[in-house]
């Protein structure tokens, strides 16, 4: 049928909805590549405008028979392509927010091992700490915890800076073989 071409829309519809089947791949022939394109606009993926665009005939030719008004097939048609492709971006935005939340749930739990596990290494720490004698304890307590620099402990305890080097090493030491001995060398 050659005349085809010079047929509207609402005429094809017509005729197909009174059983000239063969109308239908004239509307695919001239409507196609537009909803390809209107697809790709909405989801910018060349292969997956394709696919939206094939199962929007699929929805058209199921639903053709039940249009009121052919005159408005191309508006109808394309309310069938932008309502998959939206469906399509939504459940593209669900199975992200999906891993995305999988993705953080697995990150909180390495950082609850993460933390449970220098919670043990800190309570042994200062197991070990408690052993040292007063004076390596006061070192270690004012250069660490309290951030004081060396000088400054010179002053506090009245001790030379040299002093206080000799006992921070010293500490520094006790503590490695303690945390050795105890299996938390790391």
């Amino acid at each position: 049928m050659k005349n085809h071409k010079y047929l509207s829309d609402a005429d094809l519809v017509i005729k197909y909805q009174k059983g000239e089947k063969i109308m239908l791949a004239f509307l695919v022939k001239r409507w196609h590549i537009q909803f390809c394109k209107f697809a790709f606009w909405v989801v910018k993926d060349a292969d997956i405008a394709k696919d939206i665009a094939q199962e929007s005939w699929t929805k058209i030719m199921n639903k053709i028979d039940d249009l009121q008004e052919p005159e408005k097939f191309k508006s109808w048609a394309i309310s069938i392509v932008n309502r998959i492709a939206i469906d399509f971006i939504r459940a593209k935005n669900r199975e992200r927010i999906k891993l995305e939340k999988h993705f953080l749930d697995s990150e909180k739990e390495d950082l609850i091992c993460d933390e449970s596990d220098n919670l043990i290494i800190k309570k042994e720490l200062l197991k070990s700490i408690e052993k040292l004698s007063k004076e390596h304890q006061m070192i270690i307590q004012l250069f660490y915890q309290q951030s004081y620099s060396l000088k400054e402990i010179s002053e506090i305890l009245q001790i030379s800076v040299g002093t206080i080097k000799s006992r921070l090493f010293h500490a520094r030491e006790k503590l490695k073989i303690t945390l050795k001995n105890n299996n938390y060398e790391r």
